[in-house]
């Protein structure tokens, strides 16, 4: 489809909801046929509902943003309403779709429409975006050094001593899976 004819058909989908929300059975512009909308309303689709590669700061989420992503990564895809019931606080309904639309333009979320029902998903996975926001930190107080990270993790008593064997050992077999050497194979 070319770009005039999705532009086209976008502006015959406005045109119909516009016409519908007004209470008309059909619409005509001056230039244009008749459109009837109960017989044959245009086909609205999305064109594009996600960004092609997420370079939003995870750091820069508000509060309810953070919220609202914990809760559908917990439920794999949810409906607004849904997010709207598992909220620790009531809100409008409006402030939620803002919400997740708002979600979605930063390139954390992804929608689907069933049945004229909005069906968001991640459009990430929680451990990408973690991953990220990691990077920033070690990229900010680090200058880039991880083994610094972990250093000053181990020294703050976010980790001990287990835990890093235990992050040692996953590595190592995720690089034995990948195919890659490990540093410690090269000792």
């Amino acid at each position: 489809m070319q770009p005039a004819d999705v532009t086209a058909r976008m502006i015959a989908c406005a045109k119909a909801a516009e016409a519908l929300r007004n209470g008309l059975s059909s619409h005509r512009h001056k230039s244009e046929k008749k459109i009837s909308l109960v017989r044959s309303p245009p086909s609205c689709v999305t064109v594009s509902n996600t960004m092609a590669s997420n370079t939003h700061d995870p750091a820069e989420l508000g509060e309810l943003e953070r919220e609202v992503l914990s809760i559908i990564w917990r439920s794999g895809s949810i409906t607004a309403e849904r997010v709207r019931e598992e909220l620790d606080r009531p809100l409008k309904d409006s402030t939620v779709r803002t919400v997740l639309r708002r979600l979605e333009e930063k390139g954390y979320l992804a929608h689907s429409v069933e049945d004229r029902t909005f069906i968001y998903r991640p459009a990430e996975s929680r451990q990408k975006v973690a991953g990220r926001a990691v990077k920033r930190i070690v990229d900010w107080f680090c200058d880039g050094s991880v083994e610094a990270l972990l250093v000053g993790m181990v020294d703050s008593k976010v980790l001990d001593r287990a835990e890093l064997q235990r992050l040692a050992a996953r590595i190592a077999e995720a690089q034995k899976q990948a195919g890659k050497p490990s540093r410690e194979a090269d000792k």
